[in-house]
Parts: C-alpha cells; structure tokens; sequence
C-alpha cells in the first residue's frame, strides 16, 4: 500500500452545494465532515472561505485546529482568492478575504492557501501579475504558509505553462502552482511537460476522473467530476508525470458532481478515498 497521504478538497465532503451555487455554503457541520474524512483515511482537509467564516463563527480558529487534530487531518488547504491582482472594488472585496485566509492559515497551520486566475479570461499584464503574486507569496510566507494558483482553461491562465512563467517571474519561494487533473486533461497538457515542473514549483496536486470527451461547456465539465477510475482520464500517466517531478503528496482529491454531493458524507468520503488510494497504488488502468 502506498504511504502517500491524501487530502479531501473542500467539494470533496461538502454535500449538497456546489461551486456554481450563489450560496456555496455546506448544509453539513465541520464535525460532521472532518469525521467523515478522518474515518475514511484522508490525513488532509480542504476549507472554502465561506465554510470557514462560519466554522469560525462556530468553533473559533483553536476550535478548527482543535477539530481537525482529533481527526488526524494534518494537512490543511484553505481557498479560494480571486481578484488579487485588480483594484478599486473588486481589490477591496478581496483583500478582505485575503486577510481572513491569511490569519486562519496562520493559526490552523495551514499547508497552502488556493488561488485563482481571471474567470472573465481577460488579458493579463505579467509584470503586474508578478508583482502581485510576489506580494501575496511574502504575506503566506509571513504566516508559515504557501499560495498556488491553480490554472484553469476556462481562464486566461489556461495551462501549466502559463502558471509557471507566472510564478516563475514573481520569484517567491512560498508561490507555485496547484496542478489539478481536471485542468491538465482539459489543457491537453502532456505527461513529459508535467514531469518537467520544477518540485519547488509545486504546491498542491489535486486528482478526479472524466469522460474523454467534454461533455457541454467547459463550466458544465468541470462542476461533473467523476471518482477515480470512473472516467477515461489518463490517470496513471498524470500521477507517474508528477511523481516524476518529485511530488509525493498529500494528494488532493476534488470530486465534484450531482451523484457524489448526493450521497451521505460518510460514504462520498470513503468512495473518494478509496477510489484515489487505488489509482496511487496502481490498482487502476487508465480508462
């Protein structure tokens, strides 16, 4: 059996709620999905900042820390941050976000905060990106933690090699890259440029399976998200590219998808582990 461990992504134990919804709230408590997770195997949670606003109001900081140590959850991944590299409105929305990941981070000894690219897929100023980025890396560095960006093709940083000459070019130890199956895939992103990601660039791998072919919109793809070995991504290939590059986890996993937030906690965290733990075990072909 594989030693490496495995984090539950924020959709991963959410239940009914979704990144689409106005209110991307969980129906379920904290409690009630870092037990799942911890039962099911995974040695990692992942917290949306919305959840974490009311766990906060809930338990306090020291309560979450408190809870996900009673659950052998070690690693903790915070999200999301956009609009960290605009002004006026939309800066002033996000620094206050900012702050309160920031300061949970550095409570809960967070692994790594997740942020995101421009969804509007507007262009981007790499000098003023750079800038930006570096800024936001010193703030996690400051805490004891780490910001990724997780590129996306629904975004104007649609690949992997988008995502590194940004991080590349801001220069900061504590910035990298968040490098999801899903993206990759979408991306047609090739095992050998994965392999070829310096380790240090890496802050967080996250897996989920799909149909070879997409199925709608790249939004409509993206929110359907199947369990691993339930698709026909190349799975092995991406975890042997990133292996390859000297990552050995905790691998994140993102289910996201009507079927999964449907089922009780307890077992939409048992499946997704279980599933994932054989894919890294090399119990799965590809599809």
């Amino acid at each position: 059996m594989t030693t490496e461990e495995l984090l539950a992504t924020c959709w991963t134990t959410a239940g009914d709620t979704g990144p689409l919804r106005d209110d991307q709230r969980s129906p379920l408590s904290l409690r009630e999905r870092a037990e799942a997770a911890g039962a099911a195997g995974f040695r990692g949670f992942g917290l949306l900042y919305a959840d974490l606003v009311e766990a906060e109001h809930e338990y306090g900081l020291a309560g979450i820390r408190a809870l996900f140590e009673d659950n052998g959850l070690d690693h903790v991944e915070l999200e999301f941050l956009t609009d960290w590299w605009t002004n006026g409105s939309r800066r002033a929305v996000s620094d206050v976000v900012r702050h309160t990941l920031l300061r949970a981070a550095d409570t809960l000894g967070a692994r790594h905060i997740k942020i995101g690219p421009d969804f509007r897929d507007e262009p981007w100023d790499l000098d003023v990106w750079a800038k930006e980025f570096g800024r936001l890396a010193a703030q996690a560095d400051g805490v004891g933690t780490r910001v990724g960006i997780e590129f996306m093709p629904l975004s104007n940083i649609k690949t992997v090699h988008g995502g590194l000459r940004l991080v590349e070019a801001a220069g900061h130890p504590a910035g990298g890259l968040i490098i999801d199956a899903w993206h990759t895939e979408r991306a047609d992103t090739s095992p050998t440029d994965l392999a070829a990601v310096p380790r240090s660039r890496i802050v967080g791998v996250e897996l989920s399976d799909g149909d070879s072919q997409l199925v709608g919109s790249l939004l409509e793809d993206t929110v359907q998200r199947r369990l691993c070995g339930e698709g026909a991504f190349d799975l092995p290939g991406f975890v042997t590219a990133l292996r390859a590059a000297g990552w050995s986890g905790p691998w994140g996993v993102e289910i996201i998808s009507d079927t999964h937030r449907a089922l009780p906690v307890h077992e939409a965290a048992e499946a997704a582990y279980r599933t994932t733990a054989a894919l890294l075990n090399g119990q799965q072909q590809p599809g």
